[in-house]
């Protein structure tokens, strides 16, 4: 690991931060009296302070005593080459960054904080909120046993931010006091585990927590905040740059384990896949099977396993017949085969042939939604049409994607994905749209390109909200315009759909699912006689029995369903033969895997 020139602040050298430091980062020098050495244990793993060790011997041991489904980090090692070469089938140089934020120098911000606000994290009251967060992030999460004994906060420091209207925790962050921890002579202090929800609509929290978390060890002394960054997390140090922190020279090593697995196997297929198809290509690989990419750009890939060969797109296998592939696509025959099979569902008609038949199916309704006949990501979908004047219009748009439009009777209720794989509900999510908050100074048009950055970067470019005339006859309908200032705390919906890729959110709810809905959706997928599938509902609550089934998608974003193990079923359905061999590897790593 060689410093980076260009990350490194003007003025700033290696040897600068050595002097500064009282210390060489990277050289070659350990306790001097033999001592068992500092290990903190934080919940997810532990920190194992190497610098603390009498011997590169005695921190390949105590890496050697890591817990079942923990990721332990030595950090601080000054002779890596050597530690590694007391156990170089067990342990890896972690490809991470060392960034110091010196505390003398650090000076608070100065922008406010927008709907958030930041508080020591309630033990043991905040733990599950925090751990949601921790694996939508894909991230470890916290055994509160440990943390337990430290409420006080002395040697760790957990801070959460909260939304100012309901109080939920929307982001955390981990800080390690090094003095308390084991009288460091160089009074320093690390900041850990920083995540954000990803549902959160909020910005500036991330920046928020690491300013805090500075200021509390500066007032109690501390000389610095140290923290690892993995070297190619662009927005992270980013971020870190611009709070004033500097690079350092120093290593960490971590454990071969399923957990660090991304970080030891090596680089991935050439071509870059969406996240809906990488899921699935990470998940075959951890099992060992064979991966032949198609086509990239559109998803296209082959695993093999066993002699035998499934050719998928995304979520859509060879074991979807084309007849159900063509139901699905469909939107009119998927709502006969569901009506006929007795499940719930709008009503409907052909629009655009007969300007009064569209307007007395309005009237009858009160209110409706016009969608094209055949399409997906929620394009030409126009919802809440209340007058006549609207049906021409939108119309013309859903004309745009399919020739085929439908009128569909508005059902007012909780967007509700359910994901079916095999014989199962493997996961079931409220999809609410996109909304913004005013904060007095930008327009609604920025408001909404920063959301829509946020939402981007959430789900790696696939989420974002059109500025289109959809977008603009929203806003319209709640009195405001895009190039109008939003007054500071106000809410606007901005979408009347939740489809994800126009900036919509998705929350989990398998664990509150009332069991009528998801006999509801594996009777829809008898009734199409298809493996895989989203369906999509409409409901007054995910606890309650009523539904209406508006579509059927023959090919979920099982990605969009983290940390459900979608990835993990689909795999069990297509090569139901791994699904032992892979039980016994969970159960020789100790994977908390379900």
């Amino acid at each position: 690991m060689k410093p980076v020139a260009s990350r490194t602040p003007r003025g700033t050298t290696q040897a600068r931060l050595e002097r500064r430091s009282g210390a060489s980062l990277g050289g070659g020098h350990y306790a001097v009296k033999p001592a068992p050495g500092a290990v903190l244990d934080c919940g997810w793993g532990r920190l194992i302070f190497a610098h603390t060790f009498s011997s590169p011997d005695a921190i390949a041991q105590e890496l050697s005593r890591e817990g079942a489904g923990r990721r332990d980090i030595a950090f601080y090692v000054a002779d890596p080459h050597v530690v590694l070469s007391r156990a170089p089938l067990d342990l890896f140089l972690d490809p991470s960054d060392t960034y110091r934020l010196w505390l003398s120098d650090y000076r608070a911000g100065k922008r406010r904080n927008g709907g958030f606000f930041i508080t020591p994290a309630r033990l043991p009251d905040d733990i599950e909120a925090i751990n949601r967060i921790y694996l939508a992030r894909r991230m470890m999460p916290l055994d509160p046993g440990p943390l337990m004994q430290d409420r006080r906060g002395r040697r760790r420091l957990i801070l959460v931010a909260r939304d100012e209207e309901t109080s939920a925790v929307v982001g955390v962050v981990m800080g390690v006091d090094h003095v308390a921890t084991f009288d460091d002579r160089e009074g320093g202090s690390s900041l850990w585990s920083l995540a954000v929800d990803p549902q959160c609509r909020h910005p500036g929290i991330g920046e928020a927590l690491s300013r805090r978390l500075g200021e509390r060890f500066k007032a109690r002394g501390r000389a610095f905040m140290d923290l690892s960054v993995l070297h190619d997390n662009t927005d992270a140090i980013t971020l870190y740059e611009k709070l004033g922190f500097q690079r350092v020279t120093t290593f960490a090593i971590k454990n071969r384990n399923p957990i660090n697995e991304q970080l030891f196997t090596g680089p991935k297929p050439e071509e870059k896949l969406n996240p809906y198809a990488s899921i699935i290509v990470d998940e075959a690989r951890r099992r060992g099977m064979g991966v032949a990419i198609e086509d990239a750009a559109r998803g296209f890939f082959a695993l093999e396993f066993g002699g035998r060969s499934i050719r998928c797109r995304e979520s859509l296998s060879d074991l979807t017949s084309a007849v159900a592939m063509s139901l699905c696509d469909d939107k009119a025959a998927t709502r006969r085969v569901l009506a006929d099979a007795g499940l719930n569902v709008p009503d409907q008609a052909r629009a655009g042939d007969d300007e009064e038949a569209d307007a007395t199916f309005l009237a009858r309704h009160g209110e409706v939604v016009i969608k094209p006949a055949r399409g997906e990501q929620g394009r030409g979908i126009t919802v809440g049409i209340t007058d006549r004047y609207g049906l021409s219009p939108a119309i013309e748009a859903a004309r745009r994607v399919c020739d085929t439009v439908l009128i569909e009777e508005f059902v007012a209720g909780t967007d509700l994905r359910l994901v079916v794989i095999g014989d199962d509900v493997v996961a079931a999510a409220v999809r609410r749209p996109p909304e913004i908050t005013g904060n007095g100074t930008d327009t609604v048009a920025e408001l909404i390109e920063h959301l829509s950055r946020r939402r981007a970067a959430a789900t790696r470019g696939e989420s974002c909200i059109p500025l289109d005339d959809t977008t603009r006859t929203c806003i319209a309908a709640h009195g405001h315009s895009l190039d109008e200032v939003l007054p500071y705390g106000e809410k606007l919906l901005v979408r009347r759909t939740a489809n994800l890729h126009t900036g919509g959110t998705i929350n989990d709810v398998t664990a509150r699912l009332n069991p009528a809905l998801a006999e509801a959706a594996l009777s829809a997928t008898r009734a199409i006689r298809i493996p895989v599938a989203g369906i999509d509902m409409l409901v007054p609550s995910v606890e309650g029995k009523d539904y209406v089934i508006v579509e059927v998608n023959e090919r979920p974003g099982l990605a969009n369903h983290e940390p459900q193990p979608t990835a993990e079923r689909f795999i069990d359905l297509l090569f139901p033969q791994t699904v032992s061999r892979l039980a016994r590897n969970r159960q020789q790593s100790g994977s908390a895997t379900p």
